[in-house]
């Protein structure tokens, strides 16, 4: 009996000292429980409520403010400048001028400057400024191959006449999308399908109305100044090498036929000789490629002049506007956009929105406007309208212009030529650095081509960089 109690009292010993070393531990936390040493835990912070909403920030400006320390040109001097422009006889009989101080929006110097005169290319300006106001500038334009049936195929217009005939380059804005990709790509789902033969459709109703201007000289398609517009072209439409090549009548079957040709080297043969259709809408989507950013191709038409592209862009701001997509409904739309932006439009007209057709009409004072409406900072988005037209002596039309002036690289300016029309709208910096918006127009300039014209106007634009005019 003793024995036994000896080691139940062990026992118990044994536990009550495994119990106090366990609490012991517990405390510390070194085991599991409910003592402990610590610091007690700090209540938690409040769960965080989300913010209402609030009023946006300011847009950030693309361009800083112009430096008003700089002094304005005295307006008798710039206008005797203008004087001896209007007087020149390259220039004809009918000729308008207005300079204005950027800054401050005053009128320095001018001749008939609300009288409307042809604008020639000017015009494309007032579509560049519409496209980037009425549309996403990081937009692009898809080209689609679309399944209709089980052996038929279909090439769907989106916009893109710049298309290259074999694999797109993705630094280039002409060309940025190719044929060659898209046959690959139609190809590789073709081959899912177990489809080797195909017939071919295009469908490019993309676009309304007659596809060449009735306000276009019929020669200017066949020597490469234009292409008739439709929603798909490879290489603008045309059928040569050289920028002023000679245009496919039908830019849309044509691009068609160089898919059939891509997909023919890829072992897809293609049924026949594509042909229209315009019912492709709700068909599934077997490949695509994308234009280059439409900011891009607004760049492109400023700095190349090019009348295709403009009149395509065009077209699109009347899409998104609600109009038809022709020549009557992109002119409408470009000139209520630009009227949106506080220009007044009322005595405008334009037959296109290239300014390659007889009949538009447009006054120095609106091009004036709207020139300094894009390098406005509180217009951040028409920076590249501004940025996107050519330098004096160093791009695009530009290019081979004040090569030898003080100018070079002081002016960006759109270009504008046609029979007996020479005209040129931009800025300027004088030598004070003071920025000047510039317009010049003559609509009846002497026979004999551009050069005598374009070299008063040169002039004249070489002494306002050049002017101190104090």
């Amino acid at each position: 009996m003793a024995t036994a109690g000896r080691v139940a009292g062990v026992g118990t010993l044994v536990v009550v000292l495994l119990g106090a070393g366990y609490a012991t531990a517990d405390a510390y936390d070194v085991v599991p429980g409910i003592v402990t040493l610590a610091p007690p835990v700090p209540d938690p912070s409040p769960f965080p409520t989300a913010p209402g909403a609030v009023d946006p920030t300011a847009v950030p400006r693309a361009l800083g403010d112009l430096d008003p320390q700089v002094p304005l040109p005295a307006a008798a001097q710039v206008q005797s400048l203008v004087d001896g422009l209007v007087t020149d006889p390259r220039l004809g009989p009918s000729v308008g001028v207005t300079v204005v101080d950027q800054l401050t929006g005053e009128t320095l110097a001018s001749h008939q400057p609300d009288a409307g005169r042809i604008p020639a290319s000017t015009a494309k300006i007032l579509t560049g400024v519409a496209a980037l106001t009425a549309l996403d500038p990081d937009a692009t334009l898809p080209t689609r191959v679309v399944r209709v049936d089980d052996g038929t195929i279909a090439l769907v217009a989106g916009g893109d006449m710049m298309l290259a005939a074999g694999a797109g380059d993705p630094a280039a804005t002409a060309g940025r999308a190719g044929m060659a990709d898209l046959a690959a790509r139609t190809a590789a789902a073709l081959a899912l399908q177990g489809t080797t033969s195909v017939r071919l459709l295009v469908d490019d109703a993309l676009f309304a109305g007659p596809t060449v201007s009735p306000a276009w000289h019929p020669a200017n398609v066949n020597e490469g100044f234009v292409a008739p517009v439709t929603g798909l072209a490879v290489d603008i439409g045309r059928v040569g090498e050289g920028e002023y090549a000679p245009r496919t009548s039908d830019p849309s079957l044509a691009a068609a036929k160089v898919l059939a040709q891509r997909l023919g080297e890829l072992g897809v043969t293609v049924q026949g000789e594509p042909t229209r259709t315009s019912s492709t809408q709700g068909a599934p989507e077997l490949a695509r490629v994308e234009s280059a950013p439409l900011v891009d191709v607004v760049h492109y038409f400023l700095e190349t002049s090019d009348n295709t592209i403009t009149e395509v862009v065009s077209r699109l701001v009347a899409l998104d506007a609600g109009l038809p997509a022709s020549f009557d409904g992109g002119t409408q739309a470009v000139l209520r956009q630009v009227g949106t932006l506080g220009i007044d439009v009322s005595a405008a007209r334009m037959v296109d929105a290239s300014g390659l057709g007889a009949g538009s009409s447009l006054s120095p004072a609106l091009l004036a406007d709207v020139v300094r409406l894009t390098t406005d900072p509180a217009h951040p988005l028409l920076r590249d309208v501004a940025v996107g037209m050519p330098v004096a002596g160093l791009s695009g039309t530009l290019s081979d212009r004040f090569t030898r002036s003080d100018a070079r690289g002081l002016v960006r300016a759109k270009t504008g030529s046609l029979p007996r029309v020479t005209s040129l709208a931009g800025t300027v910096l004088d030598s004070q650095r003071r920025q000047l918006v510039f317009v010049v127009m003559a609509d009846q300039t002497p026979e004999g081509g551009q050069w005598a014209p374009r070299q008063a106007i040169d002039g004249f634009v070489g002494s306002l960089a050049a002017c101190g005019c104090r």
